[in-house]
């Protein structure tokens, strides 16, 4: 019998094989198709996600640098609002290369990483679970102590186990073009209901545009609108799911939830990476696949972790939906030279953000 089943091998989930493989775990892991296929995922992140992925990462999946933002308001000829760092703020990344590669590190740590093979079932029983997976030679029953449930919005493990769904589902829109730009500023745009679009230069890559609206707005009707305005045609789109809001559970008696299965994501980007890595780090370190009870430690450290970053991120999320005077104002406010981390917007109170607004501390 294993000591954990992993469901899905996006960053979450393979973070964790990893994580758990070299703690001495026996970890076997599913992915439903090939590692990092299709892509629904936004390739920029923040410089953080370095040390989460293997040796030598950096070299081969770093497409350009970012050091700073344009938010756009409105109409499309107003002014944008800047705001920089004197430094890199921010990565874009091979997306699909990132995947691959925390999936080689799991490997290489001694998870057995299978692909192609889809999860049909997850049950509980009061010493184990059992996984049904239908694989390339048929259909298979494996036994664990856990089940990890790292795959995704529409968790299946999460469904099968009757763990609580997250607070809401965006619907996002991803294209690109073979523009090359290796401008070092993104574009964001919040001319959508309730969250935003943007457009990220990818160097020699292109360019990437999205966008991301709450159910019931005709998203790709929107999608076109918005590249229009750039005067662009995308080809290789994508879409998916962006959980937003984390459930009050993400344990069960022998199960637990990673990465956006959790919806551990930033409430006010989407992007949830870095967050499913720090979760599934805390959960390689909380849980003990012999004793449930050390689920619960899970549960307190990785909310004590990002609660007040998800609660922050909420928060600055609403801020997406004000008048357009009052975001005006708010820009004109904080423009120029910021001090804050993009994954972490309880830095809006550090001593860095209080130097950028206040020169004279510098």
């Amino acid at each position: 019998m294993h000591d954990f089943v992993v469901v899905g091998c996006g960053p979450a989930g393979s973070r964790f094989a990893r994580r758990a493989s070299e703690a001495g775990y026996d970890v076997l892991a599913f992915e439903q198709g090939t590692v990092g296929e299709p892509l629904a995922c936004s390739g920029h992140v923040s410089t953080d996600v370095w040390e989460y992925a293997p040796d030598g990462a950096r070299a081969d999946l770093l497409q350009n640098e970012v050091s700073g933002a344009r938010f756009h308001l409105g109409d499309a000829d107003s002014r944008a609002h800047r705001f920089h760092k004197d430094e890199v703020i921010s990565n874009v990344i091979d997306r699909v290369g990132l995947d691959r590669a925390l999936a080689a590190a799991a490997r290489d740590a001694g998870a057995d990483l299978r692909e192609d093979h889809t999860v049909l079932d997850v049950a509980e029983h009061r010493d184990h679970v059992t996984v049904e997976v239908r694989g390339p030679d048929g259909t298979e029953t494996h036994r664990a102590r856990m089940v990890a449930g790292c795959d995704g919005p529409k968790s299946r493990v999460r469904r099968a186990l009757d763990l609580p769904e997250p607070d809401e589902l965006l619907h996002g829109v991803l294209g690109f073009t073979d523009e090359r730009d290796a401008g070092d500023f993104v574009d964001v745009h919040l001319t959508v209901p309730r969250f935003f679009a943007w457009r990220i230069p990818r160097g020699e890559a292109g360019v990437e545009y999205g966008l991301a609206m709450p159910p019931g707005h005709d998203v790709r009707a929107r999608f076109e609108d918005f590249t229009d305005g750039y005067g662009v045609e995308t080809d290789r789109r994508c879409s998916g799911l962006i959980p937003i809001g984390p459930p009050k559970r993400v344990t069960g008696r022998r199960s637990f939830l990673v990465g956006d299965a959790a919806a551990q994501t930033k409430p006010f980007t989407g992007g949830g990476i870095l967050y499913g890595m720090t979760a599934a780090d805390h959960a390689a370190r909380e849980i003990d696949p012999t004793d449930p009870a050390t689920l619960g430690d899970y549960e307190r450290a990785w909310r004590d972790d990002l609660r007040e970053e998800i609660r922050l991120g909420h928060l600055v999320r609403a801020g997406y939906s004000f008048p357009e005077p009052i975001q005006r104002a708010g820009m004109r406010a904080f423009e120029g030279e910021i001090g804050v981390h993009m994954d972490r917007p309880t830095t809006l109170f550090s001593r860095e953000q209080l130097r950028a607004l206040v020169p004279s501390l510098r």
